[in-house]
């Protein structure tokens, strides 16, 4: 029999790993971004950080493969914003960019909480977030390029995140179901009502033991 939306949503939450994110450094090429999101949807991250890019917007959401429904995105008009965020939740900050002092990817400690910092696709990261970043990882290649696509080089270095936190059964230490969590996973289930109660600053009605939304009580709920 096929798992239920309402379980298998339940599997991909109780499998977020609220310690582990990105912090993109104004990567701007929409195919590019929404990859990133599709590659922290894989592994387990709820929320991605994301610098402006200096020239044109962020666009991911018709290109992410439905990623963009569930991960989370917060937008920084400056990397130093994004980092201070970051270091406020108490996130190590791993940059992938070459230097004299990075160390392979595969040497990085993935099971503290910690932040990827991706650099946009021509110039890599910012000298700013070089001089952040707590570690410099490198991808050892041995072709005639010297560099892989970002999106590219996030899948590699966050499989290897995903292959240590497995190791320590991270992904299988439920989290609190607690009022986020059960309010993420309205929003995935009804994803239109969740509109209309953000648009009206209602709480989210209840659900039952199948995930069908319990009709709320009230006229404030009655959609025109």
């Amino acid at each position: 029999m096929p798992i239920s939306r309402y379980l298998k949503f339940q599997q991909v939450l109780n499998q977020r790993q609220n310690d582990m994110t990105i912090l993109t450094d104004k990567v701007h090429k929409s195919q590019n971004v929404s990859a990133i999101m599709r590659t922290a949807d894989s592994v387990g991250i709820p929320t991605v950080h994301m610098v402006k890019p200096e020239r044109g917007r962020l666009v991911y959401h018709h290109t992410a493969g439905g990623a963009s429904r569930f991960v989370d995105v917060i937008v920084y008009e400056t990397l130093s914003e994004g980092i201070q965020s970051l270091r406020n939740a108490g996130m190590a900050l791993y940059a992938a960019h070459w230097s004299d002092r990075a160390i392979s990817y595969r040497e990085a400690d993935y099971t503290r909480p910690f932040a990827l910092i991706l650099g946009a696709e021509k110039y890599g990261i910012s000298p700013e977030a070089a001089d952040a970043a707590d570690e410099h990882l490198i991808i050892p290649m041995v072709g005639a390029c010297e560099s892989l696509n970002v999106s590219v080089a996030s899948g590699i270095i966050l499989q290897e995140a995903m292959h240590q936190r497995m190791a320590q059964q991270a992904y299988t230490q439920l989290p609190d179901q607690d009022s986020t969590y059960h309010n993420t996973l309205f929003r995935w289930l009804h994803p239109k009502m969740a509109a209309f109660c953000d648009a009206r600053q209602l709480p989210y009605p209840q659900l039952d033991e199948d995930g069908d939304m319990i009709p709320p009580q009230g006229p404030e709920y009655r959609q025109s």
